[in-house]
């Protein structure tokens, strides 16, 4: 049995990206075969609690880094998954390398704005330095990874939880519905959103997330008087699935990310999107199950384009249900043991 730390939070209601995918991971792969080991705050997701081979940190006020290191030196990992950049991990690391301890890391990149601009953090760095394998969560995270900082690469993308996110029959009457959901942060460009609801007052928008600019958004809305335009807050994942189903197409402006999982979520909620190009989302086709804008007027021109179509917007919705298909969590997880056990088995050969 392979033994796996990770240093990501078990926690039910947490919904941090790449929480997420770390408990449908985990959620799902073989307990005879994988022994898990990971934090939690509060309560943990009950398909973490009742796997078995599963050990649960509790994660308290004070003394969380040199509790949990404690705990690995006496239980050495075999595979320590997907590092972050906090204190906890530098110290493993360290740990590693003085000790010479043999347990392989393999670390799962998700943001690819500071590779693209060519100034990653020296955390970063480390973390894809020290992986005995590195993964990109998108084919143009993995270029970059490659290209960037020479390291053999290879692609894995996150699931969709078919639970919460999945076609419904759209709404025959009423406005139509443009959708943004996302953290409420600068580099999101929510204040589009808001711009494009007061050229388009006969069409409801809504805005699901909290975040920084909640109040700037707000206030532009307030500003332009959008009543058109409505904040749902932050939303469970159940929640966001059933506001996805009442949209007629997902609106996301953001132009900083790795490869978002709401557009994957969008896309099996069968939503048409328009995004940005930038980081080339492989969730969204461009032409095909949505648009990517190479330019904020582009941006503009697309979600024209799909509000007078509506037999483009349901051409889209039916190609994107089909797209998202292949983004299935149980194939993702094989892919993440057959790594678990390749990397493991490479770190004990030397």
């Amino acid at each position: 049995m392979i033994k796996i730390f990770t240093p990501s939070f078990a926690d039910e209601s947490d919904t941090n990206a790449q929480n997420l995918t770390v408990k449908e991971v985990v959620s799902r792969l073989n307990p005879r075969e994988f022994h898990v080991t990971l934090l939690s705050e509060g309560a943990p997701d009950p398909r973490i609690s009742a796997r078995p081979n599963t050990c649960v940190l509790q994660w308290g006020a004070h003394g969380n880094t040199a509790r949990t290191l404690w705990h690995l030196l006496r239980d050495l990992p075999d595979v320590y998954f997907f590092p972050r950049e906090g204190p906890l991990d530098a110290g493993f690391l360290r740990m590693r390398r003085a000790l010479g301890l043999r347990t392989a890391v393999v670390t799962y990149v998700v943001s690819g704005g500071q590779l693209e601009a060519g100034a990653p953090r020296a955390t970063l760095v480390r973390n894809i330095r020290e992986g005995d394998s590195v993964v990109g969560n998108s084919r143009h995270m993995t270029q970059l990874l490659r290209e960037q900082m020479r390291v053999p690469a290879e692609t894995v993308y996150d699931g969709i939880d078919q639970r919460y996110f999945f076609p419904g029959e759209r709404q025959s009457s009423g406005p139509l519905k443009v959708l943004f959901a996302g953290s409420l942060r600068p580099y999101k460009r929510t204040h589009i959103v808001v711009q494009q609801a007061a050229r388009w007052r006969q069409v409801s928008f809504r805005i699901a997330g909290k975040g920084e600019e909640e109040e700037r958004c707000q206030k532009l809305t307030a500003e332009m008087g959008c009543n058109n335009v409505s904040f749902a807050g932050h939303l469970s994942p159940e929640k966001l699935g059933e506001e996805m189903r009442r949209a007629d197409i997902f609106l996301f402006p953001s132009v900083i990310e790795g490869h978002p999982q709401v557009l994957g979520q969008a896309a099996a909620s069968g939503l048409p999107a328009i995004a940005m190009n930038v980081y080339q989302p492989d969730f969204v086709v461009n032409g095909k199950t949505g648009f990517l804008a190479a330019s904020d007027e582009e941006l503009e021109q697309k979600l024209d384009l799909l509000l007078e179509k509506p037999e483009l917007r349901r051409s889209m919705a039916e190609a994107a249900i089909v797209h998202a298909r292949q983004f299935d969590w149980d194939s993702v997880t094989q892919r993440w043991g057959d790594i678990f056990e390749a990397t493991f088995a490479a770190r004990h050969k030397r």
